[in-house]
């Protein structure tokens, strides 16, 4: 038996690496060695193998996905009398800090651009969609970060809106993690690509329930949505060690907006990196993030080692 129910009422199916691997069936590997190199989220272990046993079924579940609702869309045309061309494929990855999904994002951007019916595939983050740091200071925002009020939600949903419309050119603000700033005047531009991945830490949240008919948010406009998932503890791990590796590299420029901490001693980055987690990330995690994995269509659990255990998929 290739999938068991988490419990006798979930709405998910649970595979075991294995037993996902196995869903691949003929899906080609279409990265190298090389491609993996570029991909590589800073202190994570992404080996081709990974890729073959995770990402190709993955890739392989995704391009039906999007074929299926291609069609869907026709048909709805074909309804409606229009003969517009067709909309792009929106998904959804979620997770918290320095769980990896921006190698997850990355990974999936490449692999769903070698399929031959949709080789446009753009990426965009929502750390575009934060607010300027001097309206986060003026809002007294600075420390909340990430958390969900950080984010022009706004801006964010006109966007997706747009780019759902089918709209031949779109516009996102672009953030730079050196200057921790949005960077004045700059834009990435999205030109009617066939499929967008969305990737950031609030991306799956929906309205409370006394809202739910007086806004749209970003998770309204997608067509799948997954969430990169493991123990905290494992993402706290991470989370310091990738801090440590930024100690030595990034915050070493004095532009970077943390070059602060570049002359920290080990210890003193790994108890600075402890206390961030546990006054920001660590709190945003579990009060924002973590809630709402179950909306997701898809989960992806890791491990310690930063490898996929397991693969939750919400059933049909």
């Amino acid at each position: 038996m290739t999938a068991t129910a988490t419990a006798p009422l979930s709405r998910f199916l649970t595979f075991e690496r294995d037993d996902w691997a196995r869903l691949r069936d003929n899906t080609p590997l279409t990265l190298s060695e090389a491609d993996l190199d570029s991909l590589r989220g800073l202190n994570e272990q992404l080996s081709l193998d990974e890729v073959v046993r995770i990402y190709l079924p993955l890739s392989r579940l995704l391009n039906l996905h999007v074929r299926a609702v291609q069609a869907l869309y026709r048909a709805q045309q074909t309804f409606l009398g229009n003969h517009t061309d067709k909309v792009p494929f929106i998904i959804g990855l979620a997770g918290s800090v320095a769980v990896g999904k921006s190698t997850t994002a990355r990974v999936l951007q490449a692999l769903l651009a070698r399929w031959p019916s949709h080789p446009s595939v753009a990426l965009v983050t929502t750390d575009g969609f934060l607010f300027p740091n001097a309206v986060l200071e003026e809002r007294g925002l600075m420390h909340r970060k990430g958390f969900p009020e950080s984010y022009d939600r706004a801006a964010l949903v006109r966007f997706l809106a747009d780019v759902k419309a089918g709209y031949p050119e779109v516009q996102a603000p672009v953030y730079s993690h050196q200057r921790y700033d949005i960077v004045p005047g700059a834009a990435q531009l999205v030109r009617h690509p066939d499929v967008v991945i969305v990737e950031g830490l609030n991306v799956l949240q929906g309205p409370p329930v006394a809202q739910w008919e007086a806004q749209l948010f970003a998770s309204d406009f997608f067509d799948y949505s997954i969430y990169v998932d493991a123990d905290e503890a494992h993402i706290q791990s991470w989370y310091v060690e990738r801090f440590l590796r930024l100690r030595d590299t990034v915050f070493q420029d004095p532009q970077s907006y943390f070059h602060r901490y570049a002359a920290l001693s080990e210890s003193e980055a790994r108890q600075t990196a402890g206390e961030i987690w546990a006054r920001i990330n660590g709190v945003n995690l579990r009060e924002n993030i973590l809630p709402t994995r179950m909306r997701a269509h898809l989960i992806l659990q890791k491990g310690a080692d930063h490898h996929v255990e397991r693969v939750q998929l919400r059933r049909v």
